[in-house]
C-alpha cells in the first residue's frame, strides 16, 4: 500500500478546518507537527493561524503567530492580518467604530471579498447601526461596483450619498470619473470633471488622468491633448501615468507621429518612461510596419514622412537595426532625409557608441542648410560622453547657446556626466549655475552629477 506524504497543502487546510471551529491549540499543534515534517510555512499557513486564533480571541497568540511570520521572512498579509484583529474586536465588548469598518471594508475590496463588503456597509445603513456609513465608505463601495463592472450600482451609490447629506470630496468625484474612464464615456466624465470645479476643488492629476483617458477611449485624442495643455497652464505637473495616458490616447487611435512626439516631450521633461509606456506605443508602430510592408509590396512609395514615423518609432523602441534598415530604404529610394530623421539617427547612433557615425549625420543636418535641434545636440552630448571628450561635448554645448536653442535638463545632465568622467566637477558646479540663471529646472540626474561633483 502507498502512503502519500502530506505537503504544505494538505497541512494549511487542516489548520483552517480547525480554525473554523475555533480550535485554536489544534491548530498550533499542527503547524508544530509541519515545522518537524521539515516544510516550510507560507503566507497562508500563517494567514490561517492568526484566523485561528483571532476568531477564537486569543489575540496574544496571533501577534506571536505575525511576530514569527515576520522573523521567518514571509511578510505579514497587511490586508488578512486587518481583518484578522477585526475578528479579534468582535471577540471584545470593543464595538468597532466608523474608522475601523471602513479598514474592513476596503481590506475586503482587495481581497475580492465583496459580497461580506457589502454586508458590512449594509449593516452600517441599519436603522440602528453604531457606526454610519461617511464619505470613505461611500467611496469604497463605488470603488467595489467599479471593479465589478457595475457602472449603473455606482452612479446610485453616488445619488444615495448626496441623498444622506454627504458632499463629495475630490477621491470620490475622482472614482467616479475613473468609473466612466473606464467605459470609455467622455461626456460623463467632463460633466464629473465640472461639478469639481464649480464644488470648489481644484483638479489633481488623477482628475486629469481619467478625463485623458476617457477622451482617448472615446477616440478624441486632441480633446485629450487640449486638457493635458490646461493642466499645465493650471501649474499641475504632469506625472508618468498621465504622459502614458496622453501616449495610449494618440496611439489607440492610429496616430503614430503624435504619440512619438508625446514621448519625446515626456523624456524633455525629465520623465523616463516605463514598460507601459513602449508597450503602447509598440502596438500603433506595429502597425505601421504592417501598412510600410503593404505599402512595399504593392509598389507603392513611401514619402519622407512615412519614413520619419517608422525611424523615430524604432529608435524609441530601442529598434536601432529597423531604424538603420529604413534609412537603406529611404536613400535606395532617393527620399530627401527630413530633420526629424536626422535626430533620430543621431540618436540611433549614439545609444550604439558610433560616436563617427553620429557626428557624420550631425554634420549632414548642417550641409543640408538645416539648423539641430535640441534633440540632435543632446544625442552628440550623450555620443561624446560615452567617448569620454568632455571637451567636445563642452563645445557642443556651446554651439547650440550660440544657435539660440535652450539646452533642457536632459542635455544639461549629458554635459555634467562628461565632465564628471573626465575630472572636471568643478565645471558641473558651473553648469549648475547657469540652469539656476536660466531657470532650467533640476531634474534627478542633475541632483546625482552635482552631488558626484561635490564628492570628488
Amino acid at each position: 500500500m502507498t502512503w502519500c506524504k502530506p505537503d504544505v497543502d494538505t497541512y494549511n487546510a487542516l489548520i483552517h478546518a480547525h480554525g473554523q471551529v475555533g480550535q485554536w491549540r489544534w491548530a498550533l499543534n499542527i503547524m508544530e507537527d509541519m515545522l518537524s515534517a521539515a516544510i516550510p510555512p507560507s503566507r497562508s499557513t500563517y494567514n490561517n493561524l492568526i484566523n485561528a486564533c483571532g476568531s477564537s480571541g486569543n489575540w496574544r497568540e496571533a501577534l506571536k503567530v505575525c511576530k514569527k511570520m515576520t522573523e521567518n521572512g514571509v511578510g505579514p498579509d497587511l490586508y488578512s492580518k486587518a481583518l484578522s484583529y477585526f475578528e479579534l474586536m468582535k471577540g471584545t465588548h470593543i464595538r468597532p467604530d466608523t474608522t475601523a469598518l471602513n479598514i474592513v471594508i476596503y481590506c475586503l475590496v482587495k481581497l475580492g471579498q465583496f459580497g461580506k463588503a457589502m454586508d458590512i456597509f449594509n449593516s452600517m445603513r441599519a436603522e440602528r447601526a453604531d457606526s454610519r456609513p461617511d464619505i470613505v465608505t461611500f467611496t469604497s463601495i463605488i470603488h467595489l461596483y467599479s471593479v465589478c463592472g457595475q457602472l449603473e450600482n455606482c452612479k446610485a451609490v453616488f445619488n444615495a450619498m448626496l441623498a444622506e447629506g454627504i458632499q463629495p470630496n475630490i477621491v470620490s468625484y475622482n472614482t467616479l470619473m475613473a468609473v466612466y474612464a473606464s467605459h470609455g464615456m467622455s461626456k460623463e466624465a467632463a460633466a464629473v470633471f465640472d461639478q469639481i470645479k464649480q464644488n470648489g476643488f481644484r483638479p489633481d492629476v488623477v482628475s486629469y488622468t481619467s478625463l485623458l483617458n476617457a477622451y482617448g477611449r472615446s477616440q478624441l485624442p486632441e480633446k485629450a491633448r487640449e486638457f493635458f495643455d490646461m493642466m499645465k497652464r493650471n501649474n499641475c505637473k504632469p506625472n508618468l501615468v498621465i504622459y502614458n495616458a496622453l501616449i495610449d490616447a494618440y496611439g489607440s487611435n492610429g496616430l503614430l507621429p503624435e504619440a512619438v512626439e508625446v514621448l519625446r516631450q515626456m523624456e524633455q521633461d525629465g520623465i523616463k518612461p516605463n514598460i507601459v509606456s513602449i508597450c503602447t506605443l509598440l502596438a500603433p508602430f506595429e502597425k505601421a510596419i504592417a501598412l510600410y510592408k503593404s505599402m512595399r509590396k504593392r509598389k507603392v512609395l513611401a514619402d519622407s514622412v512615412t519614413y520619419t514615423v517608422l525611424i523615430s518609432g524604432s529608435y524609441k523602441l530601442s529598434r536601432y537595426s529597423e531604424a538603420l534598415g529604413f534609412l537603406d530604404d529611404m536613400v535606395g529610394l532617393k527620399i530627401p532625409l527630413t530633420k526629424e530623421v536626422y535626430s533620430s539617427l543621431i540618436c540611433v547612433y549614439s545609444k550604439q557608441g558610433q560616436v563617427a557615425e553620429a557626428e557624420s549625420m550631425f554634420n549632414m543636418i548642417k550641409v543640408s542648410g538645416c539648423c539641430p535641434d535640441v534633440v540632435a545636440y543632446t544625442a552628440m552630448l550623450h555620443a561624446y560622453n560615452s567617448a569620454e571628450n568632455w571637451a567636445k561635448a563642452s563645445a557642443i554645448f556651446l554651439e547650440m547657446e550660440e544657435n539660440g536653442i535652450q539646452p533642457d535638463s536632459i542635455a544639461c545632465s549629458a554635459l555634467m556626466r562628461a565632465f564628471n568622467k573626465g575630472g572636471q566637477p568643478s565645471k558641473v558646479l558651473v553648469l549648475a549655475k547657469y540652469m539656476r540663471e536660466k531657470a532650467i529646472p533640476l531634474n534627478d540626474a542633475v541632483f546625482f552629477e552635482m552631488v558626484s561633483a561635490c564628492s570628488m
